[in-house]
């Protein structure tokens, strides 16, 4: 058995990543609280403890997360630092495609991740889809330290939990690269599925039928042999927008004796609107944390304050 006696207090760090909370509970969105109220939920006892004193006195040299990996380097006690590691299984490819096509079908949801926001239901309906964002045990986690402590998680470990919460903060898209999705592909799969156009059809002449019924006859069909088609080039038919993209396959019969009704909703309407909410520092969240050569993460932190108090300042 390791004596620790021989280990004194944690050497200090110059640069390390410092828990913004000073005092008090760590994490201040609904996803980070989340995520440290499941873990808290362990009873995992002192260690949890000394570990927020560890991020708050910057000894977690790095942390990276990756899909279904967390790393980090804790500076202890010993002059080599600790690594670390908390393995939490991606999902698996088709889940995401499922997930993808349930959230393009909100648009609310949809104008939220956009937007740089992670609303509060996009929980229940990750587990409505079988694919729960948090842990629902300890055993889900794969947790590793190569520091002579047995327990798991040490003190390292629960270092790297309050700091991965506050990057959870910082970023929430985190969360879900964490979970297998980078948050270009996300936005980028989102947009895809809420923008794409539906496809032409091919008609009898071997044209392209328009979104209105019509035909663009295809080049040359109909024509003498050897005579040029006299609309060559054909212009390219601009694809539909608006409620073309959703009547574009629709036969014109089909519209008859509706259009008086095409402005009334199917169901009653709330007497006020749904509003976005959004906080100060949207732009920030948006485009994520800054590289190092331009003032890394502790920029952000630095205008998202400063945002705080241009929201709140009445001058």
């Amino acid at each position: 058995m390791t004596d620790f006696r021989e280990y004194g207090r944690p050497r200090r760090v110059d640069g390390g990543l410092r828990a913004r909370s000073t005092r008090g509970a760590i994490g201040r969105s609904w996803w980070s609280r989340r995520f440290l109220d499941v873990l808290e939920s362990f009873a995992l006892g002192t260690r949890l403890t000394r570990g927020r004193s560890y991020a708050r006195a910057g000894q977690v040299l790095s942390l990276e997360v990756a899909p279904g990996e967390v790393t980090a380097v804790v500076q202890g006690s010993r002059p080599k630092p600790y690594q670390v590691s908390i393995r939490f299984r991606p999902f698996a490819e088709r889940l995401w495609t499922r997930i993808e096509t349930q959230l393009a079908a909100q648009a609310l949801f949809s104008a939220r991740l956009l937007a740089g926001e992670v609303p509060p239901e996009l929980e229940e309906l990750f587990v409505e889809a079988g694919a729960p964002l948090f842990p629902a045990g300890v055993d889900e986690l794969a947790q590793r330290c190569d520091c002579p402590d047995f327990a798991v998680p040490c003190k390292h470990l629960a270092a790297t939990f309050y700091l991965l919460a506050e990057a959870f903060d910082a970023d929430p898209f985190q969360l879900l690269r964490w979970r297998g999705r980078d948050r270009e592909q996300l936005l980028a799969r989102l947009r895809e599925l809420r923008g794409t156009a539906a496809p032409g059809t091919r008609g009898a002449d071997g044209g392209t039928r328009r979104a209105d019924g019509g035909t663009r006859r295809a080049a040359g069909a109909g024509l003498p042999a050897g005579r040029p088609d006299p609309g060559t080039p054909v212009p390219s038919a601009p694809p539909p927008v608006g409620a073309g993209l959703a009547l574009a396959d629709l036969p014109a019969e089909a519209l008859a004796g509706t259009l008086d009704r095409f402005w009334v909703s199917p169901v009653p309407l709330p007497s006020r609107a749904p509003t976005l909410a959004t906080e100060p520092e949207l732009v920030l969240r948006q485009l994520g944390p800054p590289g190092a050569a331009i003032g890394g993460p502790g920029l952000a932190e630095r205008l998202r304050r400063a945002y705080l108090r241009f929201g709140t300042d009445e001058t």
